[in-house]
């Protein structure tokens, strides 16, 4: 399974470079197809920001090339199983997925 950003093709890097920039929200009806996550149609996105405090950007936003967190490496693992689908939600809290919301049909729940 990949591990650092470097190795992700280009339509994953794009999902993890989005997921950074919401920071605290969420992505929603975002295509995959191939197991890629797809830009056209665009996704939603819904930003959560709170105007009480300041809430800082990721860390590895600047930086061209990182280790991946837990959490992105199973989402990219839901796309692999997924293959052809709608995610209909991620929840992002500070840029790292939290959870998934996937669209499926019964017999793809039942394998």
């Amino acid at each position: 399974m990949t591990s650092r950003f470097s190795d992700l093709c280009a339509p994953r890097q794009a999902l993890v470079r989005l997921l950074q920039t919401v920071n605290y929200g969420q992505v929603r009806g975002l295509v995959v197809r191939a197991g890629q996550p797809v830009f056209h149609p665009e996704p939603t996105v819904l930003m959560d920001v709170r105007l009480d405090s300041d809430e800082s950007a990721r860390p590895e936003i600047e930086l061209a090339d990182f280790v991946l967190r837990h959490e992105v490496r199973r989402l990219m693992a839901q796309f692999d199983q997924l293959k052809e689908g709608v995610v209909e939600r991620i929840e992002v809290r500070a840029g790292i997925p939290r959870r998934v919301l996937i669209e499926a049909n019964l017999t793809e729940v039942r394998r």
